[in-house]
């Protein structure tokens, strides 16, 4: 079932005709598709040979990634602890696919628990890319828009106020009042008000590959840009629970503010997500609950 309704799902045909034509010295590799339990939102992912992997836009609000990756990536991997997607090859549209795609290498390992883990050394791990991340010089990076991750909270309030009375009808495991009130509580922390930093902005557990228990690699680079450090401090709630939260909180040191603007970012995302996906894509709504609960608990 697509998860959007105007969703573009590339075939392995396509991918197979796509490289042929446009990266001959891949042609003859074998390409299958990812396990439905590795699709994000806006990517649908095929293995090319058993190095690579090409990354097919499915939604429109993806397809800036590709040229995104490829300028900002070299620019940023040498300043990070842990690998990143730097393409080899952006491909133009062609096989009846419409839009641009990459072929990144393949980086082997393994996801973190979806619903968060009380991982420690992880925790530092993550904090150390941020921190890195964090120190890159952003001149000439692109400035978060109004209403992306980075940008100020005010700018999705219309969005989580839309979607309040619509969860208010279903019993999604929390308390719809209470997270009405977190929701002001994160609105009324101040603004980022010195400079921007680069920030990842969706360091969930399924962009993380772990490999014999450590980071290994950061991928899907989607939400990238210069602005609040808030998104990347917001992998304390997404992708941490117990003393792991804790740790990896205490490990990128921001203040209150910063700290509440992050239970934002957790916040309005998943009260969105929960509307948008409760029937297409039933792991992301899932998540959205427990956010929601998490954030209810912290700031309630």
């Amino acid at each position: 079932m697509p998860i959007h309704e105007d969703e573009v799902r590339a075939t392995v045909g396509q991918v197979r005709r796509l490289v042929a034509a446009r990266c001959p010295q891949w042609a003859g590799l074998a390409v299958t598709p990812l396990a439905d339990e590795l699709e994000g939102t806006d990517h649908v992912l095929f293995r090319i040979g058993n190095d690579l992997v090409a990354r097919m836009p499915k939604v429109a609000w993806a397809v800036d990634q590709a040229d995104s990756d490829a300028r900002w990536l070299p620019v940023l991997a040498p300043h990070l602890p842990v690998r990143v997607p730097v393409p080899l090859h952006v491909g133009e549209p062609g096989a009846g696919y419409p839009w641009r795609w990459t072929v990144v290498p393949w980086v082997a390992g393994e996801t973190p628990p979806r619903l968060g883990c009380d991982d420690v050394p992880l925790a530092h791990d993550v904090a150390a890319f941020v921190t890195a991340l964090h120190r890159v010089d952003p001149a000439g990076g692109p400035v978060k828009r109004p209403g992306s991750r980075g940008a100020a909270l005010r700018h999705v309030d219309a969005d989580v106020r839309r979607v309040l009375p619509r969860l208010a009808g279903h019993d999604d495991g929390f308390d719809v009042g209470a997270a009405e009130a977190a929701w002001d509580a994160c609105l009324a922390a101040p603004d980022w008000d010195r400079d921007p930093v680069w920030i990842h902005g969706d360091l969930q557990p399924g962009n993380l590959i772990i490999d014999a228990g450590r980071l290994a690699a950061v991928v899907d680079f989607g939400a990238l840009g210069v602005g609040d450090p808030a998104p990347d401090v917001a992998p304390a709630l997404w992708t941490f629970t117990g003393t792991a939260r804790d740790a990896y909180r205490k490990a990128v040191g921001y203040d209150e503010a910063t700290w509440r603007r992050a239970c934002g970012w957790a916040l309005a995302p998943s009260l969105i997500g929960i509307d948008y996906y409760r029937h297409t894509f039933h792991r992301m709504a899932e998540h959205g609950r427990r956010m929601a609960r998490a954030v209810i608990a912290e700031l309630t």
